[in-house]
């Protein structure tokens, strides 16, 4: 599949798989949809508190960069597992404009540490931040109320409908820990609806710019 790094509307760039029009992040702004969905819905809820996150597709890094980065202004501890069946190619990475678009040079060599350390190892990023890369096909996914938070980044439901199925959901929903969060940025009726089949309540929020809405899950037991 033909793969071409593309820049968004905020300045940061992307990668756009030509052959399905995917993107791996919005068109409108790569970094202000990670900031919106991830940080400012997900993270925020645990502000003060040491997290554990899983992430559903690594991809470029972003998320996880981002995340550093919030935890290095907090002094937060956070755990963060990133899973990825396919990983982003050395190449690809060095195009990625993150460093630059997020003003945090000093921090260049970490997002390179990021790409670089050893697959299915945990990695001490930094006092306060670790990071696992599992190279891993979601259906795999069989952790067990371990994850107070979830970043579900996958690729949309019009190119990869199994990526938001019931089967996928109830992984997640076993994966967090009771009281545990998943936040996406989709919004689609199906997708609310498998969520709430294993168990989730969901909420409907402003999406990020150019997208209405978005969706954060609780596992309330």
């Amino acid at each position: 599949m033909k793969r071409e790094i593309i820049k968004t509307l905020d300045g940061s760039t992307t990668i756009h798989l030509q052959e399905w029009d995917e993107c791996y992040h919005s068109k409108h702004g790569a970094i202000q949809e990670a900031k919106h969905v991830f940080i400012k819905n997900g993270l925020n809820l645990f502000e003060g508190n040491p997290v554990s996150i899983l992430e559903i597709g690594f991809g470029t890094g972003l998320n996880a960069f981002i995340t550093f980065l919030e935890s290095n202004i907090k002094n937060q501890k956070i755990n963060y597992v990133g899973v990825e069946a396919y990983p982003v190619e050395a190449k690809e990475v060095l195009e990625m404009n993150y460093v630059e678009e997020l003003d945090a040079d000093t921090y260049k060599d970490v997002f390179q540490k990021m790409h670089e350390c050893e697959w299915n190892q945990k990695t001490q990023i930094s006092p306060d931040y670790s990071l696992t890369k599992r190279k891993q096909f979601f259906d795999e996914i069989n952790d067990f109320e371990i994850f107070d938070l979830i970043y579900f980044d996958a690729f949309g439901y019009r190119v990869q409908p199994e990526l938001w199925s019931i089967e996928i959901f109830q992984k997640m929903y076993n994966s967090l820990k009771q009281n545990g969060v998943l936040v996406t940025y989709a919004a689609r009726g199906v997708v609310k609806r498998n969520m709430i089949s294993v168990g989730f309540t969901v909420e409907k929020l402003a999406g990020p710019p150019g997208k209405r809405e978005m969706f954060r899950a609780f596992k309330k037991i």
